[in-house]
C-alpha cells in the first residue's frame, strides 16, 4: 500500500473542514451577501491548494537532496 505523502493529508484535511463548515454556517449566515459568501469558499480554496503545492515541493526537495546523500556516501 502506497503511503499518503503528509502534503496531501494536510490539504484534503482542510479542504473537507472548509467544505463542512460552508455547508453548515454559510446557508444560515444572513449578515453578508451571497457573493462574500462564495468568495470567502473561493480563496479558502485557493489557499490550501498554494499551501499544498509549498509543502509538495519542499517534500521533494527534501526527497532529492537525502537521495544524492545517499548516491555520495555509498555504505560499503
Amino acid at each position: 500500500m502506497k503511503k499518503i505523502r503528509k502534503s496531501t493529508a494536510i490539504a484534503t484535511a482542510l479542504f473537507i473542514y472548509i467544505t463542512l463548515t460552508a455547508m453548515y454556517s454559510l446557508p444560515e449566515n444572513t449578515a453578508i451577501s451571497n457573493m462574500e459568501k462564495y468568495l470567502t469558499v473561493i480563496v479558502s480554496y485557493v489557499v490550501v491548494l498554494l499551501l499544498w503545492l509549498v509543502l509538495y515541493k519542499k517534500e521533494n526537495k527534501q526527497k532529492k537532496r537525502h537521495e544524492e546523500e545517499n548516491c555520495n556516501n555509498p555504505k560499503t
